[in-house]
């Protein structure tokens, strides 16, 4: 029925997202490469890392200087956390993907699920691959040590905690929280396991130091790994759009009680505002209150359906796996700055 419905109205989507130029450039904040210089200054310490990302968005946003500067002199595994709202059809050719890069060891998790079968596979493989690999200068350790790394707002606290209770005692070692980039510093090691001994150290979120790909900005914004204000809540509602549409994933009709799919983000909007009473007083240029749609909340409201995986489940890199398996790169002609 929705593919019915999207067929009616595919001729009228827009074909390009525009992005204001200069709004980009305070997407990215300045904190974040002094993480880094710890993270470096920390690798002798350290037998294995642990890379955690968004498996909604399992090709891009990954920090593109971490193979240099961190994760190439070590043993690695890459963490796809959040499967439960990741499209997984496509989980083949993401591997395959990620192996061509050189990334050997893929693991799909869900940190929120107690019986995730990546979760069982994950500590046993990196003491595996400790074991079997060159400790430099640690060789005389009898304790392992993994640091853990990723983007913001991928679970990064929480594969701690999670790590922490199963293996050694209850209870949270580190600050989990649902807004990016709170973790700021590398934090005392953490004690996950006693045999063998392991420690951990938790990361600040590191993403790239400026916007080379817009696409990859706002993919990264839409599933939380930007603050919502540093892109704009409804820049960011808009892109959602753009991007389900794009995609002709039509669910937020249904869930959002439409009558058809639309191209409007004020129009859908508008109509969020009426179904859920969102509006708000404001003074008119006569200084009399009006009452008028809150489109900052009804924005808000939308992109928290999409994030609790009311709209389904997504590859939000669909297009740039087959790009990339076409060997030609149109990744970015879908953005437009202006």
């Amino acid at each position: 029925m929705m593919a019915n419905i999207g067929g009616k109205v595919m001729n009228n989507f827009r074909d390009k997202f525009k992005v204001v130029r200069k709004d980009t450039l305070q997407w990215f904040p300045g904190h974040m490469s002094k993480g880094i210089k710890q993270m470096q200054s920390a690798l002798k310490r350290i037998d294995c890392i642990i890379e955690v990302h968004d498996a909604r968005i399992p090709i891009s946003g990954r920090h593109a200087n971490f193979k240099k500067t961190i994760t190439g002199v070590k043993p690695h595994i890459l963490v796809l956390n959040k499967l439960d709202l990741a499209d997984l059809s496509y989980k083949n050719h993401i591997i395959s993907q990620l192996n061509n890069e050189g990334i050997e060891h893929v693991i799909f998790t869900n940190f929120n699920s107690q019986v995730c079968k990546g979760m069982k596979t994950l500590l046993p493989l990196a003491k595996n691959l400790i074991m079997n690999s060159n400790r430099y200068n640690r060789t005389a350790e009898d304790s392992f040590s993994i640091m853990i790394v990723g983007v913001p707002n991928v679970g990064k606290s929480s594969l701690i905690n999670r790590l922490r209770n199963e293996h050694l005692q209850k209870g949270n070692a580190t600050k989990v929280g649902a807004i990016a980039g709170i973790t700021r510093s590398v934090l005392t090691r953490i004690k996950i396991s006693e045999e063998p001994t392991i420690y951990v150290l938790d990361t600040p979120g590191i993403l790239s130091p400026e916007v080379k790909d817009v696409d990859t900005g706002l993919k990264l914004a839409l599933v939380g790994c930007l603050q919502d204000h540093l892109v704009g809540t409804m820049t960011l509602a808009d892109y959602l759009l753009f991007t389900l549409n794009k995609q002709r994933r039509f669910e937020y009709v249904n869930v959002l009680n439409l009558l058809e799919p639309t191209d409007s983000i004020k129009k859908l909007l508008t109509s969020l505002c009426l179904k859920k009473r969102l509006f708000q007083r404001v003074k008119t240029v006569h200084n009399q209150m009006s009452t008028i749609p809150n489109y900052e909340f009804a924005s808000q409201n939308f992109i928290k359906l999409f994030r609790a995986g009311e709209f389904g489940k997504f590859c939000l890199d669909k297009d740039l796996l087959k790009v990339r398996q076409d060997n030609h790169d149109t990744s970015n002609k879908e953005i437009e700055l202006i």
